[in-house]
């Protein structure tokens, strides 16, 4: 007969890229791309919501707010480079943000956060609480780590990952 049909609360993946200069040493944007593509095809096979926040240059940009994973990120994807610095704190408050706002609008939708860094930030202050699970994934590459990834992930009380460690593919 009529059964109603249920629908699960929908899922938001916020992503925040570090794409400063610094990762363009030992292929680590280029490994964080491959990283990407994969989640953007899983985003748009769970039918996910993505939001994605660019920190690269002098400030972080909002690239997508909220919307269905697409092919069109693939676009977006294949044009990102790195350079300038690393507005990664700011990405974060930016986020931090954006997320409390969508919360009150939308209390059902659980909501994740994947934040891909080398880590390389001189220091920072205190970091914005942000209400949602999330990962770390370092990218920091070369002989010599300096291993703040990790420590970033710690402060915000969030998992860690190299992404060494991540399976691809």
């Amino acid at each position: 007969m009529f059964q109603q049909r249920t629908r699960a609360a929908h899922e938001l993946w916020l992503v925040i890229v570090d794409a400063s200069a610094s990762t363009r040493r030992h292929q680590a944007l280029s490994d964080a791309k491959g990283l990407l593509a994969q989640l953007f095809d899983d985003a748009y096979r769970q039918r996910a919501r993505l939001a994605l926040l660019t920190a690269s240059g002098a400030a972080p940009k909002w690239q997508v707010q909220g919307l269905k994973a697409s092919s069109g990120l693939r676009h977006w994807l294949d044009g990102l480079g790195a350079g300038g610095g690393t507005p990664l704190l700011a990405a974060l408050g930016d986020a931090a943000l954006w997320l409390a706002a969508r919360q009150k609008r939308l209390p059902a939708e659980q909501q994740r956060l994947l934040v891909i860094t080398d880590g390389r930030l001189k220091e920072w202050p205190s970091l914005p609480a942000l209400e949602c699970p999330g990962l770390v994934i370092d990218i920091e590459r070369g002989p010599i780590r300096l291993g703040r990834s990790k420590v970033l992930a710690a402060q915000l009380q969030t998992g860690y990952r190299h992404i060494d460690e991540l399976v691809l593919g």
